[in-house]
């Protein structure tokens, strides 16, 4: 659930969905934290109500970012919730759910919850005859979290290591500094005071720029940037040049086959991942496993698979055996350990990595998006354009699942066989999906 605070997701709503989750998964306890933002406080409290009026014992984690609830929530087995809107700007707020597992819930039980929710809205007279439960303040748990991160590392250290943390002023900023000091690097950390307004504000992942800045100015080995509840990593060398998810990935992908620890020597992406780290892995004898977008797909994948390494192009960056949901601290400690490792720095390890092939994405504007899966004519179209191509392009298109359009991208390394493929594909979904009036 996200959206703006206090208008789309307001107290009352929290409060209803703090009771509605409650019935629903029936657990005596229950894991809650937050992000920095403004509004987090009174919706984590409210939610927080909503669970301790079902009769549930709320252990109240305060700020700690998204994996780190998760974390918690595994080593504790107690299912958890997360009051964040990730790397969205402080208005927006959220409530993310989290299975004693600490994985997302099944789509099942989410609907269920769902359900359970629209009743409460409509009948919220109806209150719990079981005694009600409590909300503790749980001090333990950053700690808990911390010392689970370092423990990835298997006793390596990183002394020599110099590193500028941007922490998005969000729940980085409490964290991840003291976990890479704990290991010997050399931390300098720039946007870690939050205010509740300044969460993802022109820094963090989102806004690379201001840590390859960060950076230079200090001379620094190594930068890594956070969102605002630190699921998501990019990282910087030392010339400032930023390494996105598909770079990061393809270093892991490297590193963990040459160390016999990549599970059926296959990494697990989403379709929006660049054709160029499809071609880096494949001169690397790498198997690439595609998923559609979001984390559900590429967690799903590597649990079918059995995989041990997944991703998006956005840094949000899957370790399976160490960790039950998207890391970003935890990656960026990998990354560091990696470079260490490897005696040279992130700029030797990733150049000339991943060619990037050009992209040419247009948004087509139509009737009825949600019918792009059955049109056939569209995806015959696609697959004629796929090959014109050849090995060397790629097409992809997506419904959008908030706006009436669908997303047409074409990524070749000629840019005029780009526009004509991309001109024919947009005819093709609007001459099957309709073309709104007046467009």
């Amino acid at each position: 659930m996200r959206g703006v605070a206090d208008v789309d997701l307001t107290a009352a709503l929290a409060l209803a969905l703090g009771r509605a989750t409650a019935r629903v998964l029936e657990a005596p306890g229950f894991v809650v934290g937050r992000d920095t933002r403004q509004s987090g406080p009174s919706l984590q409290g409210a939610f927080s109500d909503g669970l301790a009026a079902e009769g549930v014992a709320v252990a109240d984690v305060g700020v700690l970012p998204t994996p780190g609830v998760a974390f918690v929530a595994r080593a504790r087995g107690l299912p958890a919730a997360v009051v964040s809107a990730s790397h969205n700007p402080y208005q927006d707020n959220g409530i993310k759910l989290f299975s004693a597992e600490g994985t997302k819930l099944p789509v099942e039980t989410e609907r269920a919850i769902e359900k359970e929710l629209d009743a409460l809205l409509d009948s919220p007279e109806h209150r719990s005859t079981r005694p009600s439960g409590s909300v503790v303040v749980d001090a333990e748990a950053a700690g808990e979290y911390r010392r689970g991160v370092v423990a990835a590392l298997g006793g390596r250290r990183l002394d020599g290591l110099h590193v500028v943390l941007d922490c998005a002023n969000g729940a980085a900023s409490a964290v991840a500094p003291a976990v890479f000091e704990s290991v010997g690097a050399q931390v300098e950390v720039v946007f870690d005071r939050p205010d509740g307004m300044n969460i993802n504000d022109g820094c963090g992942s989102t806004h690379p720029a201001a840590l390859s800045a960060a950076v230079l100015e200090r001379g620094a080995t190594l930068g890594l940037a956070f969102d605002g509840d630190a699921d998501r990593l990019v990282a910087a060398d030392h010339h400032g040049v930023i390494a996105d998810g598909d770079t990061l990935l393809a270093l892991f992908a490297i590193d963990m086959a040459g160390r016999g620890q990549l599970a059926g020597d296959s990494v697990v992406v989403t379709v929006m991942s660049n054709l160029g780290f499809h071609l880096a892995m494949s001169e690397r004898k790498i198997s690439v496993v595609e998923t559609p977008v979001g984390d559900r797909a590429v967690l799903g994948a590597l649990e079918a698979g059995g995989f041990d390494l997944g991703g998006e192009q956005s840094g949000h960056i899957l370790f399976p055996r160490l960790s039950s949901t998207g890391d970003g601290i935890l990656t960026g400690l990998m990354l560091a350990d990696l470079i260490v490792r490897s005696g040279v720095g992130l700029a030797p390890l990733s150049a000339g990595l991943i060619e990037r092939v050009p992209q040419v994405l247009r948004n087509v504007v139509v009737l009825e998006p949600h019918r792009l899966a059955g049109a056939t004519d569209v995806w015959a179209t696609v697959t004629e354009v796929e090959a014109s191509l050849g090995s060397t392009g790629r097409v992809l298109l997506r419904a959008s699942g908030t706006e009436p359009v669908v997303r047409v991208m074409v990524e070749t390394f000629d840019p005029e066989a780009a526009e004509l493929a991309v001109d024919r594909l947009c005819a093709a979904v609007e001459g099957s999906l309709g073309r709104p009036t007046g467009s």
